[in-house]
Order: structure tokens, then C-alpha cells, then sequence
């Protein structure tokens, strides 16, 4: 049988009219590694790719991808975003093709509890009742495996797939593995760039330990232990933080909002005692502030600093963040006694090995 034809989506939103120069770097690399996939997914055998910007509003995940599924009329859907799976291979591409040209219900993702990408074979009828209330693309496959009942694979063993680019941050990690993606000026990233430094040199250091913080898994807490000396301290907390989601879950919510240990010495001692806390416990620190950030505002992005507020943070750059209880925990850990890095998700899971200098798949 003559595999299905498939379409792939790439979902690029356009920049806030307001967007700050941080988010406007974001959105040149996302801009680029969109076309990078556009080129590489028609080489994998997709017969359209499409990139779709729009303007950045409260439309939900599930209400557009409805609309654009009922638009584009897709046989097989590859649906992704425009940072997801930047050190994807051709042979990664082509298994997502590969998914959702079948002719039998079926789901492929890189990660089912948190997908950047997913190709979905028999698109329409899969997606038929998908609910507007789906916030996001991380909890499609949880949803469709679920609610839908539709067998779900994922690639979860390939944690490189699991690298999306979030923040500038991200795009200083995947530096040197992405060769010609756009980074920030360099009088904006000499903090971060002598953190990495002296990280990757505590990380080689067998007397040395590090602490990480935030939503790191098992295997990419395995991958730390293998491609290090030194001793790892990790502080797992709020793991599904975006998936365990009403309408992912069968409408049971969360038993708690999002809690975290390293939230509430914060609340006791003030932000300003992060840089006193990680030298207490460790010699260097990689910390995931979204979830420290999730435990004091909630789990909705929108009731916290702006995005180039959390830019700037994960930047180390205090002085350009407007938001006071962000821009004393910023400048504490730039002027912590230890090497400190702040970011969210890529840094303290996927990209934990890039920021060490182990290299992809290590």
C-alpha cells in the first residue's frame, strides 16, 4: 500500500509587536532552524511543510491545531514547534514521516510526557474531538494515548531529541552542535559563557560536586553521572510540570499546584540567598528557575514575569529585568561564591550535558 501522504507543521508564532531584543533573537533563531526543518522534512519524504506564524495571542494549542487540521485537511500530520528537535537527524525525520504516513491510527513522539514533536498517522480522525482546553503540544500524546485511545510511541531513549530551544540560553548550549544558529551579542552573554567555563571544569574535577535542580529525569541524571567526575546533588521537583494538565489527565486535576523544596528556602531566606544556598550544598549549580517560579505564581506562564524578563535571567543580566523578585535571584546568582547557572527545562534535563561540555548523546 502506497505510504499516505504527510504534512508537516511547523508552528513559528510571530513576535510580540513589543517583543524585547532577547525575544527578538529568539525568534531570528527560531525563524532559522524552522527553515533548516522545512528543507530536511521535504528531503525525509513529507509532500508539504508548512510554517505557520501567527500572532502571538491566548488561542490555545488545542483550538489552533483544530482549526489548522480542519484547514489543511492532513492524511498524516508531523506537527512541531520551530525550536523543537534542533539536533535532530535525517533518520529522525524520516521515522516521523515514516508515523504518520500509516494507514492505521497511530502516534510517534520524541518524548510522551513532554513532545515537542509528534506525527500523527490518520490525522483527522485522530484529532476529531481534541479539546480546545489543551494548552500546549507538550501533553498531545497523553491525550491521545489517554483519551483518544490511540497507541502512542515515543523516542524518549533519544534524550538529544528532548533539546528544545526555549531561551537564548538554550542557543548558547547548542552553540557548537548547530553550527550557524543566531546567538546573542556577546557584551550579553560573557556571564553565562564564563559559567560554562568554570562548570565544565568543576565537572571534570572528581573532588568537585555539582547540584541540579529543577526537572531532570532519571536519564538525563544517568548521562551527568556517566560523563562527569564529579559528584552530582540533584533536587528533582514539579517533573510534568506542563502535561499533567485537565484535559490531559481525563479531567482529574493535579492533587497540589506546583510545590518546591528550593522554593520555599527561597520564600524563608529571600532571593537573594540562592547564590548562599547552592554554595551551602554544592561547588557549582545548574537551576531550573521555571520551576521556582511555577511554585510561587502557579503553573500558568501568563501570571509570570514576562518572557524577557526570564530571558535576562537565564542571561545572568539583573540590571535588565524588571520584575524585583526575579532581579534580586538574578543577581544573586551572578555574584553567588559558586558558578550558577539559571534556565529552564533544556538546562537542567537534555541539554545538562551540553552546558558541561560532554557533548550530544553523551
Amino acid at each position: 500500500m502506497t505510504p499516505a501522504p504527510v504534512t508537516v507543521l511547523i508552528l513559528a508564532p510571530a513576535p510580540d509587536a513589543g517583543a524585547g531584543p532577547l525575544a527578538s533573537v529568539l525568534d531570528d533563531a527560531r525563524t532559522a532552524l524552522a527553515e533548516r526543518h522545512r528543507v530536511a522534512f521535504l528531503d525525509a519524504g513529507a509532500a508539504t511543510v508548512d510554517v505557520r506564524r501567527e500572532p502571538p495571542d491566548d488561542t490555545t494549542f488545542g483550538t489552533r491545531l483544530a482549526r489548522l487540521v480542519r484547514e489543511l485537511e492532513p492524511a498524516g500530520l508531523v506537527v512541531l514547534g520551530a525550536g523543537s528537535i534542533p539536533l535532530a537527524t535525517p533518520d529522525d525525520l524520516r521515522a516521523f514521516v515514516g508515523a504518520a504516513a500509516a494507514h492505521v491510527l497511530g502516534a510517534l513522539a520524541n518524548s510522551f510526557h513532554s513532545a515537542d514533536a509528534i506525527a500523527i498517522a490518520c490525522a483527522g480522525t485522530a484529532l476529531e474531538n481534541l479539546p480546545a482546553n489543551l494548552q500546549g503540544d507538550n501533553a498531545l500524546p497523553r491525550w491521545l494515548a489517554e483519551v483518544a485511545g490511540i497507541d502512542v510511541r515515543d523516542m524518549r531513549a533519544r534524550r538529544d531529541l528532548a533539546v528544545d530551544v526555549d531561551s537564548p540560553l538554550d542557543l548558547l548550549l547548542l552553540e557548537d552542535a548547530v553550527p550557524g544558529i543566531p546567538v546573542p551579542e556577546s557584551d550579553a552573554t560573557s556571564a553565562v559563557r564564563a559559567r560554562l567555563a568554570a562548570l565544565r571544569v568543576l565537572a571534570a574535577d572528581p573532588s568537585a560536586e555539582l547540584l541540579v535542580a529543577g526537572r531532570i529525569g532519571a536519564a538525563d541524571l544517568a548521562r551527568l553521572e556517566r560523563g562527569t567526575n564529579a559528584r552530582t546533588r540533584a533536587l528533582i521537583e514539579e517533573r510534568g510540570l506542563r502535561t499533567a494538565s485537565l484535559a490531559a489527565s481525563r479531567g482529574t486535576p493535579n492533587r497540589r499546584s506546583p510545590r518546591s523544596l528550593l522554593g520555599d528556602l527561597l520564600d524563608r531566606d529571600g532571593p537573594d540567598a540562592l547564590g548562599t544556598i547552592a554554595a551551602r550544598f554544592s561547588d557549582g549549580a545548574l537551576v531550573d528557575t521555571r520551576v521556582l517560579l511555577a511554585a510561587r505564581l502557579g503553573a500558568d506562564e501568563r501570571g509570570w514575569p514576562a518572557p524577557e524578563d526570564r530571558y535576562a535571567s537565564d542571561l545572568l543580566l539583573p540590571d535588565a529585568i524588571t520584575d524585583p523578585w526575579l532581579r534580586e535571584l538574578t543577581a544573586s546568582a551572578l555574584h553567588a561564591p559558586v558558578p550558577v547557572l539559571l534556565g529552564g527545562h533544556t538546562l537542567v534535563g537534555p541539554g545538562a550535558p551540553l552546558a558541561l561540555g560532554l557533548g550530544v548523546g553523551a
